[in-house]
């Protein structure tokens, strides 16, 4: 299952920690994804959605 929002199209964003003494590792911040009931060309079926879709009541 992939980590993106179905109805905007969010996904996970990548760049760097950077650490007290400047040494950089990768990190990786994932949306905030929660299933929902969407309706897609008239029917009803769960979809990973993310919470800004979800708050501006895209769904």
């Amino acid at each position: 299952m992939s980590k993106k929002c179905e109805i905007c199209g969010k996904g996970p964003l990548v760049g760097n920690a950077i650490s007290h003494s400047h040494i950089r590792t990768k990190k990786r911040s994932l949306p905030n994804l929660h299933k929902a009931k969407v309706s897609i060309n008239g029917e009803f079926r769960k979809a990973l959605v993310c919470t800004d879709c979800l708050k501006k009541y895209k769904v």
